[in-house]
């Protein structure tokens, strides 16, 4: 279990979020939702260790990461960053990265490895592209295997910025059956994303950030419930029911 108390971080002493309270469960698909600015990446990298809290605390299994090494760390929660190369490497080789956690130094890959980050592969529909450079796969096939290397962390925590971002259609269902299928293992699943219709539809919990802040977090029924979407994107979100199911639209907001 990750928690996140009173958290505030950001960069050269300027605080990006503040005072940010709230948990990540596990068996969970967690959507953070909020404009451009409003503090969506700055909170997972400071979730993550990566910025030190310039206040509050962040908890893993209710140890401070201040009292944590970054491989412990990196024990305990993948992330599959927004801005990635591209290397020219094969993609089961570029996979095995995932388990650097569990390697000393000089790396070599055992049976467990390779079986581990196959699986990962495998996970996200990415094992015939196993022996392929990935420079030359498309970008929702090298967001497989970056996925993959982040499964092949074996953590119970993954964290996603902007996952679905020049995927089409299918790619983003894909991944979203996907993230259900690592919750349905017992794992948090944390995304960011920048469609609220598909965070209405898909995930468990959503936590709206507005200005650094966490104004709302709830079951997406709660969140649509109570405005606070009109409020935060100035846009006005409907919903109806279908022959398959609830499905939520946008339109302009009045003024």
């Amino acid at each position: 279990m990750i928690q996140l108390r009173e958290l505030s971080a950001g960069y050269f002493g300027n605080p990006i979020i503040r005072n940010i309270t709230m948990e990540f469960a596990p068996g969970k698909v967690t959507v953070l939702l909020g404009p451009n600015g409003s503090g969506k990446s700055t909170l997972l990298k400071a979730a993550l260790g990566l910025l030190p809290p310039m206040s509050g605390a962040v908890l893993y299994d209710g140890v401070d990461t201040r009292k944590l090494k970054r491989r412990q760390i990196a024990q305990k929660a993948a992330f599959l960053t927004q801005s990635r190369n591209t290397p020219s490497i094969q993609a089961l080789r570029m996979v095995l990265h995932g388990r650097f956690p569990y390697l000393t130094y000089p790396r070599y890959y055992g049976r467990q490895d390779y079986a581990i980050s196959r699986s990962a592969l495998e996970a996200t529909g990415s094992l015939q592209h196993e022996n392929t450079n990935v420079s030359q796969l498309s970008g929702g096939q090298r967001q497989g295997v970056y996925l993959a290397m982040a499964l092949a962390q074996d953590t119970l925590t993954v964290f996603m910025d902007e996952p679905t971002t020049y995927l089409d259609i299918s790619h983003q269902f894909q991944l979203m059956q996907t993230a259900h299928s690592l919750s349905l293992d017992g794992k948090a699943v944390v995304l960011v994303l920048h469609d609220i219709l598909l965070a209405l539809r898909e995930a468990d919990c959503i936590g709206v950030l507005q200005e650094g802040r966490l104004v709302y977090f709830d079951k997406p029924d709660s969140v649509y419930q109570s405005g606070i979407l009109e409020q935060v994107f100035q846009t006005s979100v409907h919903r109806m029911d279908t022959p398959h199911g609830t499905q939520y639209y946008c339109i302009p907001k009045e003024t």
